[in-house]
């Protein structure tokens, strides 16, 4: 954005990066990589990348808000975890099921793997509970909801691919990342 908005004096500086560090799925067939790492590399730089101010302010924003959730919930370096692991599969998603070759950026893929791992605790808590799932389910099914009406309004340019293996490794990640128990404050009155 430095350079779009000409505080670098380098024209092309956006697409240069996103050639060197977006994630292209051409590179996991049988295109040459810029340098040797890219194919690799790719699965976690893509997610410091944005489309932009809009885009990452978005995304900022969520961040936000839902990772002071998970670090309240698990601390900093569960938080980070579940974050990378997020963001990778987020690019396997992408990876896996984008029909075609555009590049793809954000941090979408990590911030709806924050979203599956919260629900995943909240599904455990409830099961444990038997308090039923219902209410995830339909949060569930508002995120489809949410994805389906953006990728309508966005024609297209919402890497839904992204969101859904985010939010599945974030999940899977909330299976094993488990939150400490709340701790409610004894009444400490004397007798």
């Amino acid at each position: 954005m430095a350079a779009d908005w000409g505080f670098i004096p380098i024209s092309r500086m956006r697409l240069l990066a996103y050639e060197f560090a977006g994630f292209w799925p051409g590179l996991l067939g049988s295109w040459a990589p810029n340098y040797g790492l890219q194919p690799i590399l790719m699965f976690f730089t893509y997610g410091f990348l944005h489309g932009g101010p809009g885009h990452l302010i978005v995304n900022m924003l969520t961040l936000w808000s839902l990772g002071r959730v998970v670090i309240e919930r698990v601390g900093e370096r569960p938080f980070a975890i579940i974050y990378g692991l997020s963001i990778l599969g987020g690019a396997i998603g992408f990876g896996l099921l984008a029909p075609s070759l555009r590049p793809m950026v954000g941090a979408s893929g990590a911030l709806f793997g924050l979203i599956g791992a919260l629900l995943a605790w909240e599904f455990s808590g409830r099961e444990r509970s038997r308090l039923g799932w219902l209410p995830v389910a339909q949060t569930v099914l508002a995120l489809v909801l949410f994805n389906i009406l953006l990728w309508w309004v966005m024609r297209n340019h919402l890497a839904w691919e992204t969101h859904l293996g985010g939010f599945i490794a974030g999940w899977l990640v909330g299976q094993v990342v488990k939150p400490a128990p709340k701790i409610t404050p004894k009444d400490d009155t004397s007798e």
